[in-house]
């Protein structure tokens, strides 16, 4: 895939926030779009700008037949999809106890099978082709897990690790998986669970746990940027955050992972049984 080449991409969630500005991003350097959405009027905004650059599907990621019906389409029509991104996304803000289990069910069925599906319809094409990206859109939810956000943390940690593995399973092929980890955009997605004040000390730590970090609202137009640049790059990486001063958070959280797993050694020992050899 060179970089000058008008690309194809099939972008979920497309609609709003992150998504459309990164289907805008595409169109506007004359790429094609197939944008998702939930309600295919959501969408014509981006038919009204863009015409026939753009192929509007009305789509439920949580509908397994549908995803591989609306890839299918958008490969007859397209001609091929270069670039998939797993976009769209549910988040519940709540303790653990808050959250009910069908929010929390519900979440996942966005998050994680949503990705899910639409990854596992698109790789028999892009293996046929011996090339294609894969773009995750995860979260720095995705490696550290706060307070009152755990069941959307569950759901990006699962496709973090879902990924990490399809990279190495798919690069046999030609077939780039970059996880994109942004850090606090504005966004429509948060929807908050029932408050219980016994956890009013939890949404304390939370606000606690960022000050001092520099970290702040990013440009979503910058970030489309920032995309096109992923979709470009000849070698991408599997992991990358998007918004400053994430390193600030992940470098004490990671040194802290590894000081317990040594702390805690004689216990992993004690568990094996018989000294390893």
């Amino acid at each position: 895939m060179t970089t000058n080449a008008p690309k194809t991409w099939f972008i979920t969630g497309a609609s709003r926030g992150l998504g459309v500005r990164w289907a805008e991003a595409a169109l506007s350097r004359g790429d094609r779009v197939a944008a998702t959405a939930r309600s295919a009027d959501a969408l014509r905004p981006l038919v009204e700008s863009y015409g026939d650059l753009v192929l509007p599907l009305e789509l439920d990621v949580t509908d397994e037949t549908a995803v591989h019906q609306a890839i299918d389409t958008a490969e007859d029509r397209l001609g091929g999809i270069d670039i998939l991104v797993n976009n769209a996304g549910q988040a519940v803000m709540g303790a653990v106890e808050e959250v009910s289990a069908a929010q929390a069910r519900v979440q996942m069925e966005v998050n994680y099978f949503g990705a899910l599906y639409a990854t596992q319809a698109v790789l028999p094409h892009m293996r046929e082709r011996r090339r294609g990206r894969i773009i995750q859109i995860s979260s720095m939810g995705g490696v550290i897990a706060t307070p009152v956000m755990g069941t959307y943390h569950a759901t990006k940690w699962a496709l973090e690790a879902l990924s990490q593995a399809l990279a190495a399973e798919v690069s046999e092929y030609g077939i780039h998986v970059t996880l994109i980890e942004p850090l606090t955009f504005p966004s429509e997605l948060g929807t908050p669970a029932p408050q219980m004040s016994e956890y009013d000390h939890a949404r304390k730590a939370l606000m606690a746990g960022f000050e001092g970090t520099g970290i702040a609202p990013g440009d979503p137009a910058a970030a489309a940027q920032a995309i096109l640049a992923v979709a470009d790059d000849p070698n991408p990486p599997l992991r990358v955050l998007f918004g400053a001063n994430g390193l600030k958070l992940l470098r004490p959280e990671y040194a802290r992972r590894i000081a317990l797993w040594e702390e805690w050694d004689h216990l992993a020992r004690l568990a094996q049984g018989t000294s390893p050899a």
